[in-house]
């Protein structure tokens, strides 16, 4: 009995549309966090690096996944997306979140953007001295990279224990979804040399080193066009976002694969920072140099209309 194939022309329709340079990128950011688990304990700072280096690559592939790359097709992806080996992110929240963030009307409001780091100034006048000090250090460039990741992770696991307890299903679904390739990664940690400590260092190295591209991609402004930053710069820094930090050339074609992103910045330079009201900046160093003991915003929402939720 003979078993049906794929005519070989309609197989390579289907490989002409993958894009291949996230699908190598993929392969070999694979390849580097493989590469750290199997060296030996005594070159733990070196697999450090390497993992943090890996896991924060890996985050700014899923946020290609997430956006249709590299096969457009969403249930391969969706597959492919709910491994995370930085562990503390769910692939099906990061992508649910994040599409709700596209809906550019709403960037920054304190309540309809869920990656908005404002407060409602109701909520802040709740706040005990602490955490407002807390919120303060969060709001500059080195408090948000050292403190960061845990502010975030406490709001968003405490949010989504919330929700989940008011009957959720979706969120807890989500989760779900998640734990699988937390074994996985967990599985593989204890077969290697490295700790449970050092690998779980470089989760959170690698969500500091995001907070660098997150702290000022977008900025409280009346005008919604005015609210989502450039930065040029194409170092170590720029790769590793695979160019998110031409943000508000990702947000007006956000199904542009991240190599893509350049190119098409280059030919339209002048129009994208036209749009954006010119928020831009010349590089990460200017950005570290200007905000690294600064805040650059203040943490309740400077345009915000009261009595609006």
């Amino acid at each position: 009995m003979s078993q049906y194939r794929l005519p070989s022309s309609d197989f390579s329709q289907i490989l002409s549309r993958f894009d291949w340079p996230t699908v190598f990128l993929l392969i070999a950011t694979f390849g580097t966090w493989a590469v750290a688990l199997l060296l030996p304990a005594v070159w733990g700072p070196v697999a450090f690096v390497l993992l943090t280096l890996a896991l924060t690559l890996h985050s700014s592939l899923s946020h290609e996944i997430l956006h249709g790359h590299p096969f457009g097709v969403e249930r391969a992806e969706t597959v492919l997306g709910l491994w995370q080996p930085g562990l503390f992110v769910p692939y099906l929240r990061f992508k649910r979140q994040h599409l709700a963030h596209h809906s550019d009307a709403n960037l920054t409001d304190p309540y309809d953007d869920p990656e908005s780091n404002y407060l409602d100034p109701a909520v802040w006048a709740r706040l005990s001295k602490w955490q407002r000090a807390l919120f303060r250090i969060n709001n500059t460039l080195a408090g948000r990279i050292i403190l960061g990741p845990i502010v975030g992770i406490f709001a968003f696991v405490r949010s989504d224990i919330i929700a989940a307890r008011a009957g959720d299903r979706v969120i807890v679904g989500d989760w779900l979804a998640h734990i699988p390739g937390v074994i996985l990664t967990l599985w593989a940690v204890s077969a290697s040399e490295l700790s449970f400590g050092l690998y779980l260092g470089a989760c959170y190295a690698a969500l500091s080193m995001l907070k660098i591209r997150t702290f000022l991609e977008h900025q409280a402004h009346e005008r919604v066009s005015g609210r989502t930053a450039i930065v040029e710069d194409r170092g170590v820094l720029g790769f590793l976002f695979l160019n998110n930090n031409l943000h508000v050339v990702h947000h007006m074609n956000p199904s542009v694969s991240w190599f893509r992103l350049w190119p098409l910045y280059l030919e339209q330079r002048d129009r994208f920072v036209t749009r954006n009201n010119g928020y831009v900046y010349a590089s990460y160093g200017e950005v570290f140099r200007r905000y690294f003991l600064k805040s650059k915003d203040p943490v309740v929402h400077p345009l915000w209309r009261e009595g609006k939720d």
